[in-house]
């Protein structure tokens, strides 16, 4: 299988069964995580090694210090990021993708900052019936990243 540039970001993850089932996802097909610290929990987690289970090992993980690291080290890069958003009005079936898009995902708990909002390139919703509220991040990463790589070939 030929490793795509694309790449999943996880902004200040709550839950490590969440990103331990991400990093399960990005390492069954290939893509890169850049996690965007400071996480809500110790990334040795037993919970996130249990999600992930014997796939940690094979996951491509980043870390970021920081929004700000995240940002300087993906502008130097020339990387799009693509957040996704209940706010936005765009359906990620009706976008473009391209190598090297970068895949963001904030908090579960608070989704992301406006400044991290504002800086996105683009944003992205999964529409959703009316009286829903959410869905899981971790099935938001693995629809987005299914979308993006089906275009991508």
């Amino acid at each position: 299988m030929r490793k795509h540039r694309l790449r999943i970001a996880l902004y200040q993850p709550d839950i490590p069964g969440n990103t331990g089932a991400i990093l399960r996802l990005a390492a069954c097909l290939g893509v890169d995580v850049d996690l965007i610290e400071p996480a809500g929990f110790d990334l040795s987690d037993r919970a996130l090694k249990r999600a992930g289970m014997d796939y940690i090992e094979r996951a491509a993980l980043h870390r970021h210090a920081s929004w700000e690291d995240f940002e300087r080290w993906r502008r130097e890069e020339e990387r799009r990021v693509i957040l996704f958003t209940t706010a936005a009005s765009v359906p990620y079936t009706a976008f473009n993708f391209r190598e090297g898009d970068i895949l963001l995902f904030g908090r579960e708990s608070a989704g992301v900052p406006e400044h991290v909002h504002n800086a996105a390139d683009y944003r992205l919703v999964i529409p959703m019936r009316e009286e829903a509220r959410s869905l899981n991040v971790s099935l938001t990463a693995a629809m987005a990243c299914g979308e993006a790589l089906r275009q991508l070939g």
